[in-house]
């Protein structure tokens, strides 16, 4: 048994099942779901996803560099390097937002505006998501950003996978082909998850009490995304009307 199913897994399992409970993603599973309410929340998604997005090569190039600065060359290196796949993938949720909003103008009155959108103020949840991986790169536990990473990917793996395969129930397979950038990331988060299973199980052979820290930084990053995807539902159904799932 892996240092990372006995130090770490057992401090995340309860946020994990979130992913089975939450109303926001008993709501993106059904069936029940109007086409104008999952049309909506992918815009929303897509259109705020830009401020999730673009920080991401930093935060893991700052948690390379800190984790150098701290004695861990090897782990600091591999952060480096991995940081340079993840440049520029919020310029995906971009075009994503913007294929999405004009597909939604040829069949809705109420005309959107992409660029509008996605200058729109971040909520709490979007900051808060900003503010754990800034903490985690400044403290003393830069490795906590592959945690939170390994949290945000097994979202990625586990359950957006099935929102693709709902989204192309309810709205078919072109709309599921414009989003670039989920679809991606349903398969290159596997590697990534990976990646980042490898380093903390390095840190906890040395060091394992540091799982419970690590699982702490991971969890508070789920909670945020998970929050964040609950202010994108209320935007949908406040527009949309309430699904039959969610009333």
């Amino acid at each position: 048994m892996s240092l990372i199913e006995t130090h770490y897994l057992p401090h995340v399992q309860e946020h994990r099942a979130r992913l089975e409970t939450d109303a926001v993603v008993r709501t993106l599973l059904s069936l029940d779901i109007t086409p104008r309410v999952m049309e909506r929340f992918l815009i929303e998604w897509s259109a705020r996803g830009a401020y999730m997005t673009e920080p991401v090569d930093g935060w893991i190039r700052g948690a390379g560099e800190r984790c150098i600065a701290l004695g861990d060359e090897k782990v600091g290196r591999q952060l480096i390097t991995h940081a340079k796949h993840e440049a520029g993938h919020h310029l995906m949720t971009l075009q994503d937002a913007r294929v999405l909003v004009a597909t939604w103008n040829t069949r809705h009155a109420d005309v959107l505006d992409a660029d509008t959108l996605v200058a729109q103020a971040p909520t709490e949840a979007m900051r808060q998501y900003r503010q754990v991986h800034d903490e985690v790169i400044t403290g003393d536990l830069p490795l906590g950003q592959a945690a939170i990473e390994y949290e945000v990917g097994y979202l990625a793996v586990v359950l957006v996978p099935r929102i693709l395969a709902n989204v192309r129930a309810v709205l078919g397979q072109k709309t599921l082909d414009t989003l670039t950038f989920l679809r991606e990331h349903a398969e290159v988060d596997v590697g990534h998850t990976a990646l980042n299973e490898r380093m903390m199980e390095g840190l906890l052979r040395t060091r394992p009490e540091e799982g419970r820290r690590l699982a702490e930084y991971g969890t508070r990053g789920l909670d945020c995304y998970l929050r964040f995807l609950d202010d994108c539902m209320r935007v949908a159904q406040g527009a949309g009307g309430i699904s039959a799932a969610a009333a």
